[in-house]
């Protein structure tokens, strides 16, 4: 099976890129197409291919400001060609790169992870009354060309695969197309080592996430500013000094730090917060696999993934609610054998059986 692979682009290793490296694992001699890659940010399960990028990754200082660039985005997936013959393009996506033109006679599948969000459901969250004038003004310039752009791109999109039924209902409003489910993973191997460990417990809350506006990083320094409880922040992203200037000194912001570290972390934490609207999130399960339960807002991916077994939710995206939840969190206890057995639901090889059966079963 010849396979070509596509993803919007490499400038860290989040959740998306960790569906690309096992896209990468499944598929080894596969070439990547990107728009942008920062050389070095991603493994090299990832790094080493035939890696072809757009002509923004030419543009000086393009890695730490790219989302400037996005009225840019539709002409440089345009500008990717496909050169080798391919049965299959499996794409990683939540922004254009699905709309790279596939090779004659070759089936696109999809797998997605969100329509673009600031396009459609959280366009206040990014281009609201709180963003700069010069994001507001130019995304009114050129919100009906990049949204009529990424419908007419699906036309290059044979099968969609969302990655929670809660994407899959998103596609069908925005794309009027019908999705396929699979949930992505969490990668079980790297926990196995503290799973039979006596847990410490350090009287400290954490969070890992992007610092982006649909994270709502900044109702979490909020209401634990009120609380006065200890809360530690994992992650870096294009908010960062606002919310280090609004948290008081409880909140502490340990930027990106290594995967043992988050991990030690996570292992160590009354709970994780997780207060925004994710597609499907990743990180509670991680949380889950680690020992430690969630607090949640009820809306999105943990819906799907998480339970009143493992999690504590709050149902309104407020101070009040999630301050209240929290309060709940103390005076509840959790079984962590059961908090281990609902990541297990979620593993990387049931992943990877569940993509290869569905690509087989499309090219058959």
């Amino acid at each position: 099976m010849k396979v070509v692979l596509l993803h919007d682009w490499l400038t860290g290793f989040r959740g998306g890129e960790r569906v690309l490296e096992v896209f990468c694992e499944m598929f080894p001699d596969a070439p990547l197409y990107t728009l942008l890659h920062q050389k070095g940010c991603v493994p090299s399960s990832i790094e080493d291919r035939k890696i072809v990028t757009s002509f923004l990754d030419n543009v000086p200082g393009v890695y730490e400001q790219y989302r400037k660039f996005l009225p840019m985005f539709p002409k440089a997936a345009d500008g990717l060609k496909i050169v080798e013959d391919a049965d299959v393009v499996l794409s990683s996506s939540h922004c254009v790169i699905k709309g790279v033109k596939k090779p004659a006679g070759s089936v696109h599948v999809s797998y997605i992870h969100s329509p673009m969000r600031y396009l459609y459901d959280q366009y206040d969250s990014y281009f609201g009354p709180d963003a700069p004038f010069y994001q507001r003004a130019g995304m009114k310039v050129f919100k009906g060309y990049l949204t009529n752009w990424d419908k007419e791109s699906n036309s290059n999109v044979d099968h969609f695969v969302a990655n929670s039924s809660f994407v899959r209902e998103r596609v069908k409003k925005y794309y009027e197309r019908d999705a396929d489910v699979i949930h992505p993973f969490v990668d079980l191997a790297d926990f196995r080592t503290i799973q039979d460990k006596e847990q410490k417990k350090d009287g400290y809350f954490v969070m890992v996430t992007a610092f982006a506006p649909n994270k709502r990083v900044d109702l979490a320094v909020r209401t634990f500013n009120e609380l006065g409880l200890n809360l530690k922040i994992i992650g870096s992203g294009q908010q960062e000094r606002e919310l280090r200037d609004m948290a008081n000194s409880n909140v502490e912001f340990l930027g990106n730090v290594s995967r043992e570290e988050v991990i030690s972390c996570f292992n160590n934490a009354e709970a994780m917060i997780f207060p925004g609207v994710e597609d499907f999130g990743i990180t509670p399960l991680e949380s889950l696999a680690s020992g430690t339960p969630v607090i949640a807002y009820k809306a999105g991916g943990v819906l799907e993934t998480l339970n009143d077994d493992v999690a504590v939710f709050f149902d309104e995206p407020t101070v009040e609610s999630l301050s209240h939840a929290v309060k709940v969190f103390k005076d509840k206890s959790f079984n962590r054998d059961k908090l281990f057995e609902r990541a297990e639901d979620f593993s990387k090889n049931i992943f990877k059986k569940n993509i290869m059966d569905y690509v087989e079963g499309k090219l058959r």
